[in-house]
């Protein structure tokens, strides 16, 4: 891996400024953090706000060079206490490495609440997007490369620790809107961590094997190149070695959206489908049935745990967050939704167990 220095800055960029305001001082950063362009007038900078996520504020900037030429890039700023649920040291770890990969954009530079990164051009995907069969089959030979990343450090799977920390925390709220309190105190976490214990004895007799994975593989974080060939995955914040079968459970269930709608979620031959690029990338129709059914289980298994992770992940965004989302309604939904798959186990567990 190459040495390059990642030029920082401390200065912080708060977003609940109004734009004009919030404007200045991003060009103030860039100027800070990249000197050749600190002699340049401000109007040779425009910036553009590129993703409604609900976790972090994109913006990109189009920098008009005093040579002709028009620089792009992607300042990434951190949604407030998102600390609460994202490990920023181990990510900035990994990112070096992921980049060193060829995935996703190239680190440019850090301040006090976010990172620089370098302006890919590509579309975002749809939510329609996943579950067309071709992109869908670049998802997964992208995915199955990403799972070979080697990123130094402990290997231990983080789910476990991160769910039973999220439920430490998802526990122990208390909110000043009297509603939200009474439809809160509707929750047992008693039941929460009863269940959770459960699901931590079933999925371990899976055997998954552990490899660095993505952990947030949503449509908002897969862009496609305008020629429609080359597909990239981007945004690792939640990046960390954890089960294979997780990472690619999750995929699948953000097939449903931020609007929890499961109806959407994939069938059997087009799980299948995804399998058979994921393990053969080059001959996908080479895949034996015994390996199907195993991935098949193991995803399907694993969809449960990630309902639980975003579950008790969107109680706590639901008292830190300030974005515009109904996160404690979205905690219901993917508890109600991890409740429901869990009536369809003993159909799984058959195959598991025969």
């Amino acid at each position: 891996m190459s040495s390059v220095t990642i030029p920082t800055s401390s200065i912080f960029v708060n977003t609940s400024l109004p734009k004009s305001q919030m404007d200045t001082v991003i060009i103030d950063l860039c100027k800070d953090l990249f000197k050749k362009w600190s002699p340049l007038d401000n109007l040779k900078f425009s910036i553009e706000n590129v993703s409604g996520g609900i976790t972090n504020l994109l913006l990109k900037v189009s920098v008009a060079e005093d040579n002709g030429n028009c620089v792009s890039l992607i300042i990434r700023l951190y949604g407030p206490n998102t600390d609460l649920v994202i490990d920023r040291k181990r990510e900035l770890q990994a990112i070096r490495y992921i980049s060193e990969a060829g995935f996703g954009a190239e680190l440019l530079g850090l301040f006090e609440n976010g990172m620089v990164q370098s302006f890919i051009q590509a579309n975002t995907l749809s939510l329609q997007d996943m579950s067309n069969p071709v992109i869908a089959a670049k998802i997964a030979k992208e995915l199955r490369r990403f799972h070979e990343v080697e990123v130094p450090g402990p290997k231990e799977p983080q789910l476990w620790h991160a769910i039973f920390k999220f439920l430490e925390q998802a526990s122990e709220l208390k909110y000043d809107n009297e509603e939200k309190q009474v439809k809160y105190e509707t929750i047992s976490f008693e039941e929460v961590r009863s269940e959770i214990c459960q699901l931590k004895e079933l999925l371990d007799n899976l055997n998954s094997p552990v490899v660095f994975s993505h952990n947030d593989l949503l449509y908002g974080n897969l862009m496609l190149s305008e020629n429609k060939e080359k597909l990239y995955l981007i945004d690792f914040e939640y990046g960390s070695y954890s089960y294979r079968g997780y990472d690619i459970a999750n995929h699948f269930n953000e097939y449903a959206g931020f609007y929890c709608d499961y109806s959407l979620f994939p069938n059997k031959d087009a799980q299948y489908h995804f399998f058979r690029n994921y393990l053969q990338p080059d001959k996908p129709h080479e895949v034996s049935d015994k390996d199907l059914q195993t991935m098949y289980v193991e995803a399907n298994f694993f969809t449960l745990a990630s309902h639980i992770y975003w579950g008790l992940w969107a109680l706590i965004q639901s008292k830190v967050s300030p974005i515009d989302f109904d996160y404690l309604a979205y905690f219901f939904q993917r508890y109600g939704e991890y409740k429901n798959r869990k009536k369809s186990l003993p159909k799984i567990d058959s195959l598991l167990f025969p």
